[in-house]
This record gives C-alpha cells, structure tokens and sequence, in this order.
C-alpha cells in the first residue's frame, strides 16, 4: 500500500497571521492570500498537485490534542484504507474522517504526540 504521496501543507501557529503572510510576501515573494500560500506542482503522471503553506491563530486548537506550535499535513492515495491499517498498526487515530469538495482528512499521533494531517486530495476543485 502506497502511504504519503506527498506534503500537503504545513500550519504553524503565529501571533499575528497577517502581519507574517506580508513579510513572507515582502522578503520571500510569496504570493499570500487569506490562507497563506498553495504552491502548485505536478506528480509523476503530470497531474496538477497543491502543498498549502498557512500561518494560523496563535489561539488555534486545530492542532490539539497536540501542544505542539506546528502540525504537518501529508498527502496520501486512500486515506480510510490507511487510517486502518495505522490504528491495526498501534497507532493513534484522531477523531473522525472529515470530507469536502477538495479530500478526506483524517489525524493522527506520532510517538511524542504531534499532530498529524492526512489528507487525500482533490487538487481540481482549486483549479
């Protein structure tokens, strides 16, 4: 089974999330938008892909249980698939799988407790 495919983002908590989309945008020319930055690249087949890059809310909870300032999202092929083939494997699994338009979500723990994003993506409802 084919498990990350990918980086699907990365979120970091901040004390002023616009104030570090401009300087990112300023120093580094990102081209920020409400949620940060969706770098566009292609995988092996040419298939149009998306990595998100977002400041969030110092005030977030999105990353609990995690106290972690910071969680990673990674891209994977069949997200239920995996998930229970992780939790068979030991491994904790954060609430439920969540859908939209653009993939599933699902999360889970590492061994020293940060928060994991697993999202299998529907990178054309961007496009």
């Amino acid at each position: 089974m084919k498990r990350v495919t990918g980086i699907g983002g990365m979120f970091f908590k901040s004390e002023n999330p616009d104030a570090q989309k401009e300087w990112y945008k300023k120093h580094l020319g990102l081209p920020t938008d409400q949620y940060g930055w969706t770098f566009w690249w292609c995988d092996e087949h040419g298939n149009k892909c998306s990595t998100q890059w977002s400041p969030m809310s110092a005030d977030t909870t999105y990353f609990s249980p995690s106290e972690k300032p910071f969680m990673f999202n990674f891209r994977v092929d069949n997200l239920i698939a995996l998930l229970k083939v992780l939790k068979e494997e030991g491994v904790t699994v954060v609430g439920e799988v969540e859908e939209y338009d653009y993939g599933k979500f699902g999360w889970i723990l590492d061994p020293e407790g940060n928060k994991i994003e697993l999202w299998e993506p529907i990178d054309s409802a961007f496009l």
